[in-house]
């Protein structure tokens, strides 16, 4: 099956910057929409941002501006550059992939979760 192995969090302190990288063990790069999620304790995870087989990014309102999603599907990977952190951007980050088309294959696959923790 397909294997998202992460890598990249830690401790920054506030205004500091943050790449995390995702590579997938298959080739799903050439249809796959790659994305990062993050999960805080007591509120609903939250898609951050996502980025479509052809480079198109999308982010939540909160991030734009300050982080930068891109990938290089010839090495299946996907990376989120985090800069201006904020306290609130701590949380658990996951990266993920779905099908463009979830009807038809609607199982994403996610990664084991990296955390991210800024200082205040």
């Amino acid at each position: 099956q397909v294997q998202l192995v992460e890598s990249g969090g830690g401790l920054v302190r506030f205004g500091g910057s943050v790449r995390l990288s995702c590579v997938a063990s298959h080739d799903i790069f050439s249809m796959y929409v790659m994305g990062w999620y993050r999960q805080t304790p007591g509120k609903q995870r939250e898609l951050v941002a996502s980025i479509t087989s052809g480079g198109t990014p999308n982010y939540t309102d909160s991030v734009k501006g300050r982080f930068t999603i891109s990938r290089d599907n010839a090495k299946n990977s996907v990376d989120l550059q985090m800069n201006s952190l904020k306290p609130e951007d701590t949380a658990v980050s996951s990266c993920h992939a779905r099908h463009p088309n979830p009807v038809v294959f609607p199982r994403p696959y996610w990664g084991p979760g990296t955390p991210v923790t800024v200082s205040s």
